[in-house]
């Protein structure tokens, strides 16, 4: 959630965050006005419990003929007490209640608007040319025998496929190139689990306008991830870090599951948008000061991949209304589909700054010696649908597929994918 001092010493500044989110600034006023219910409430409590303390001494040395009268008032005010307790915990409540319907307040420069109000950052690579009528990454899948979305659909249903042969060794190796360049940056690999409580996903801030995507077993109450960051950011859920050495990163695997609720009819021909993959996500613990260069570092990394596997992409600054409650900032990494004639989607980067954090109760210990929120920010490194740009790249005239030279030694020195079957 937000900052509380900052929403309350500041709160024309969150209500300008709602406004380029597209949100109600209203909601601001309502959490100030429940904080400051909340702070009148605990404090009433407080005085209350002080008075019961001290009251407590006086009866414990009263003389005897006063004890009777004395326990019935401190009896009363027990009873006080406790109806004081449970007052300061319903405002607390109703202040968490209206706090968390309230976004990340977005960092400097993110555009305002919604999903079509993004700023191109930059284009790098070369879109490819064919002199030929290139293929869709599901007519090269089939045709190397890598894609099988028939099966997929008749055994789990629309939207699953099986992974084949050099389709399966395919996203091997892409999640293993990513996994060796996030070790020799500095991340601890974690394979994570894929089913969380619901405090950890709501921690997260993924139980909000987009709950409707994720998967949730009521009998269990645990839902499914769709983004190992859940896990990764549940990992140190309630611990002081210390971060003062620099960041502490894990890069997550994990197959993750998405229902893609309200995006029927769209995507839905091959593996672009599924409702299972697998991903490998980068998650970095960092004081907050230090969060926009890591974010910075983050996108670094993920573009380093995309040019080695010889991908055209953009690096767009997505707009206030697409972030997500959780991020201050995010950049989505889009690469060149042939087919389409347009750039999709294939990675994006989040600083949450310290809302995760102050959810899950993550802190670091400052230079005061105090404990602070730390800021936690993630980013994709690897994931199934990057299959889909490799493919259509790179693929030439009688349907075979050029393997990129840095993936080449995570598919047994495998140069050109060629096709099983025409």
């Amino acid at each position: 959630m937000i900052d509380p001092v900052l929403l309350r010493e500041n709160p024309e500044l969150v209500k300008r965050s709602q406004e380029l989110r597209g949100e109600s600034p209203e909601l601001v006023d309502e959490a100030v006005a429940a904080d400051a219910a909340r702070r009148t409430a605990i404090t009433a409590f407080e005085t209350l419990r002080a008075e019961q303390n001290a009251f407590g001494k006086q009866v414990a040395k009263a003389p005897k003929e006063q004890k009777a009268e004395l326990v019935a008032q401190a009896q009363r005010l027990a009873q006080a007490v406790k109806d004081a307790n449970h007052a300061a915990n319903e405002a607390d409540a109703a202040f968490q209640a209206v706090v968390q319907r309230i976004g990340n307040v977005v960092l400097d420069g993110v555009p305002a608007g919604g999903e079509d109000d993004y700023v191109v950052l930059r284009e790098v690579g070369q879109v490819p040319a064919f002199d030929f009528e290139p293929r869709d990454h599901l007519e090269l899948g089939e045709l190397l025998d890598a894609i099988d979305m028939a099966r997929g659909a008749k055994v789990s249903g629309a939207r699953f496929d099986y992974l084949k042969g050099v389709g399966a060794r395919l996203e091997l190796g892409l999640m293993n190139m990513g996994l060796d360049r996030a070790i020799q940056a500095g991340f601890v690999p974690l394979i994570t689990p894929t089913l969380v409580k619901p405090e950890i996903m709501q921690g997260t801030g993924f139980l909000g306008a987009h709950a409707d995507e994720i998967y949730y077993l009521p009998d269990d109450e645990l839902y499914l991830t769709g983004t190992s960051e859940v896990a990764l950011a549940g990992y140190h859920q309630g611990e002081i870090l210390d971060v003062s050495d620099g960041p502490i990163r894990y890069a997550g695997w994990s197959t993750c599951y998405r229902r893609e609720a309200g995006s029927h009819g769209k995507d839905t021909r091959g593996i672009i948008r599924v409702h299972q993959f697998n991903k490998l996500e980068m998650f970095s613990y960092i004081d907050p000061a230090d969060a926009e260069a890591e974010h910075e570092r983050l996108l670094g990394w993920q573009e380093g991949m995309l040019q080695d596997l010889g991908l055209a992409y953009r690096v767009i600054d997505t707009a206030a209304g697409d972030l997500g409650s959780s991020a201050a900032r995010k950049y989505d990494v889009e690469a060149w589909v042939p087919t389409q004639g347009a750039y999709r989607e294939l990675t994006s980067t989040s600083n949450c700054t310290t809302f995760q954090a102050r959810r899950l109760d993550i802190r670091h210990r400052t230079e005061s010696g105090k404990t602070a929120p730390v800021a936690t920010l993630n980013g994709t490194l690897a994931t199934t649908r990057w299959i889909v740009a490799i493919l259509e790249t790179h693929q030439q005239a009688d349907g075979s597929v050029v393997v990129p030279e840095a993936l080449r030694g995570y598919l047994g020195g495998l140069e050109v994918l060629e096709p099983v079957r025409r």
